[in-house]
């Protein structure tokens, strides 16, 4: 009888000790939440391109922009190593930079770096050629003009440090096809294809 007593008392006390770890309140393990950062840009053309480089060029992550109007998405930039970053949103007329640094995880956007790039503008009429570029600080701009069947070089310019460049050219007598532009400015290189 005292073998029992003593076993009822031991399955008793597990049985309590049991309850009060059941209706002990358990602080569950939260997972670290994301920290998401939005990114907005109105009037976007099907065909421009988002992109995130590093500071090297590297690139990390590219879009392509499918709908017209109003872009806007959320990235985890947190898991990123320390670095300098930058979004770019590649148009068909300009190039928009977005740089942020990223530190022990916290993103900073440095919003007064925020800059434009205006790519060099070509339109053909009848058979004539306008080549145009308007940018807020002064640049040089280079280009050459290549017959693009044979990659013959029919022309090649260079404009120093103007805002505005305008030019037009006359095809009338030029041989009939394809010709490319190849403009260098800004440390960047833009081509175009033109038929006339």
């Amino acid at each position: 009888m005292k073998k029992l007593t003593k076993k009822s008392v031991l399955v008793l006390g597990l049985f309590v000790s049991m309850l009060t770890f059941a209706n002990a309140e358990i602080n569950p393990i939260k997972e670290k939440e994301p920290k998401v950062t939005s990114i907005n840009f109105k009037k976007v053309k099907p065909g421009s391109k988002l992109s995130i480089k590093d500071g090297g060029g590297i690139v990390l992550y590219k879009e392509s922009i499918v709908k017209k109007g109003d872009y806007s998405k959320g990235f985890d930039l947190t898991s990123l190593p320390n670095g300098e970053y930058y979004f770019e949103l590649d148009t068909e007329l300009e190039i928009v930079i977005i740089p942020f640094t990223v530190v022990s995880n916290q993103v900073v956007f440095k919003k007064e770096q925020k800059s434009t790039i205006f790519k060099p503008f070509v339109r053909v009429k009848d058979d004539m050629v306008f080549v145009s570029r308007v940018s807020f600080e002064k640049s040089p701009i280079e280009y050459n003009i290549y017959y693009a069947d044979n990659y013959d070089l029919v022309l090649s310019e260079k404009v120093d440090s103007q805002k505005h460049v305008k030019k037009i050219y006359d095809f009338s007598k030029a041989k009939k096809g394809n010709y490319l532009f190849v403009f260098k400015s800004n440390g960047r290189r833009f081509t175009k294809t033109i038929k006339i």
